[in-house]
């Protein structure tokens, strides 16, 4: 039993500090080949902070723990939503600005319904992973059109700033290594989490589901909560909110869209009655409390942080309540 908990700490202390400098190499790679600042803050910081799912859920899929890869995706987006982004705000304020409502925000409620939708027979196939999958590229596609036509109106700020972050920004070949050294951390730290969570499931008697709904979500969700609170601290607001839904929309359709393609998913009832209704719940209250602050033309601050907190510890009751089911 020690041995998985050493494990899991270690692992998760090597996850953090890896895809740190993943998401730092990744940024000022983009930086140097003047990528547009949306696609830094939201696509790159994105799927850097989502790779601890997606690798430790391949991961979870190859070793035959399907529920633990379940469990890790769905389980860090109500984290990402109602703890991360909860405890961001309360920190720091964050300003909702009109792309949030009227293009970020829908799609997430769309690739939630459809995750919600397929679930419906109680089993993920190679077909679901597919459509998962072929979502995720149209979901960046769309993403990457937009961003670029945002970035031609300030084309000269952009190019200023892109030239500023190139003299700031190490050597290629330095930022090339930085990425390298943390992807190969991430998948070692990925697989001692993998690895000992299954450990401490067998010996506690708990189902892969809820390790992977808690201990190895929230460790995965770690570096969600490190980036959207520096960059609320830094005054990147979009950045930290964005941070949240493209991470989340990374998990959903990327992380379990790969888990089903290695292999087939049979999801337990508890999925859909529970955690499904609390993503889609976590998810639809966003929207709210954007909308008004939005409408009010108010910051989302600690009111809206403290709701989504409440919201998180009442979840992890109820998770502790129904763990035996």
């Amino acid at each position: 039993m020690w041995l998985a908990v050493i494990a899991i700490l270690i692992g998760l202390a090597i996850l953090v500090w890896s895809a740190d400098v993943f998401i730092d190499a990744a940024t000022a790679l983009a930086k140097k080949f003047n990528a547009p600042s949306f696609l830094i803050g939201v696509i790159i910081l994105g799927v850097g902070t989502s790779a601890p799912e997606m690798v430790v859920s391949a991961l979870a899929a190859l070793e035959g723990s399907p529920e633990l890869a379940l469990g890790n995706a769905y389980g860090s987006n109500i984290i990402n939503i109602a703890l991360v982004l909860g405890a961001t705000v309360l920190i720091s304020p964050v300003i909702i600005h009109k792309g949030v409502i009227k293009r970020d925000l829908p799609i997430l409620v769309v690739i939630t319904a459809l995750a919600t939708w397929q679930l419906r027979d109680g089993r993920l196939s190679l077909a679901d992973g597919l459509v998962l999958l072929a979502s995720l590229i149209i979901v960046l596609g769309i993403q990457i059109i937009l961003s670029l036509r945002e970035s031609k109106s300030n084309n000269e700020e952009a190019t200023i700033e892109n030239a500023r972050a190139t003299e700031e920004h190490p050597s290629l070949m330095r930022g090339l290594g930085s990425l390298v050294i943390g992807l190969s951390m991430l998948v070692a730290s990925s697989q001692a989490i993998v690895w000992g969570a299954v450990e401490l499931a067998t010996f506690w008697g708990l189902g892969e589901l809820i390790i992977g709904l808690t201990i190895v979500a929230i460790g995965t969700s770690l570096p969600e909560l490190v980036a959207s609170l520096s960059a609320a601290r830094k005054g990147e607001h979009d950045m930290a909110l964005g941070n949240i839904i493209g991470s989340n929309i990374f998990n959903t359709l990327g992380v379990v869209g790969i888990a089903a393609l290695i292999a087939p998913i049979t999801v337990s009832p508890i999925i859909l009655s529970r955690d499904m209704v609390t993503m889609g719940l976590i998810t639809l209250l966003l929207v709210v409390l954007c909308g008004f602050a939005f409408m009010g033309k108010r910051s989302f601050g600690r009111t809206s942080g403290s709701t989504l907190v409440l919201f998180f510890v009442g979840y992890t009751v109820w998770l502790m309540q129904t763990a035996s089911i």
